[in-house]
């Protein structure tokens, strides 16, 4: 897979180089998502129709309660 080249940064980042936050590129095919604090690691990718259902998971997680991360995973 090839990763893509067009990242952005949400309007959100803050001032300065808003390198707190994440990064995203879109394909046609695929939506990637990077931590733009190291760009050089691996990228996490979603087919392009499962992004959307990602995000909108993450909206309902109480995190103040989340003890263990890999049970998010489901």
């Amino acid at each position: 897979m090839t990763t893509p080249s067009n990242w952005r940064k949400s309007s959100h980042s803050g001032e300065g180089d808003g390198n707190e936050c994440v990064e995203i590129a879109i394909t046609p095919t695929l939506i990637a998502v990077r931590d733009s604090k190291t760009p050089a690691r691996a990228p996490l990718t979603f087919p392009a129709g499962a992004f959307a259902p990602f995000v909108d998971a993450l909206k309902g997680v109480d995190y103040s309660t989340v003890t263990d991360f890999a049970k998010l995973r489901g």
